[in-house]
């Protein structure tokens, strides 16, 4: 089972270098179309996607092309979905800043409303990702 250490080890990794306990992750064993040189069973494996908070588990096959594009468009769901959750506290924590007499954000003018026609507040660039929520190993 030293890929299932393996495993773990690269997890703990992953989290240290992005400082966060949620990170994306999806858990995958392949070549399920070779049962009879599995190495790890389907009881461990599902019960280690338990301890990791109900991570995903997929069994894929190259072979037969089973499960492959579905653990790409879960793991990408899981970044999406993060990325919107941390957008919403980000606008959140804005809105709320500017309620208690925190420091205006934008440019006034006519209309003043400080919003440009994107919905984003002028002046202010749209941030890109300081740390990526994908790793690939």
């Amino acid at each position: 089972m030293s890929s299932l250490n393996e495993l773990a080890e690269l997890r703990e990794q992953i989290i240290r270098i992005k400082d966060d306990e949620n990170v994306p992750i999806v858990i995958v064993g392949n070549k399920s179309d070779l049962e009879e040189d599995r190495v790890v069973s389907r009881s461990r494996a599902f019960a280690l996607s338990q301890q990791w908070g109900n991570s995903p588990y997929y069994e894929t096959s190259a072979r037969r092309r089973a499960n492959v594009n579905e653990v790409f468009v879960d793991l990408c769901r899981q970044i999406i979905r993060k990325d919107l959750l941390a957008s919403q506290e980000r606008s959140m924590e804005l809105s709320m800043n500017g309620r208690n007499g925190g420091v205006g954000v934008g440019v006034g003018g006519a209309g003043g409303d400080g919003q440009g026609k994107n919905g984003r507040l002028r002046g202010h660039r749209k941030r890109g990702r300081g740390k990526g929520d994908c790793v690939i190993l």
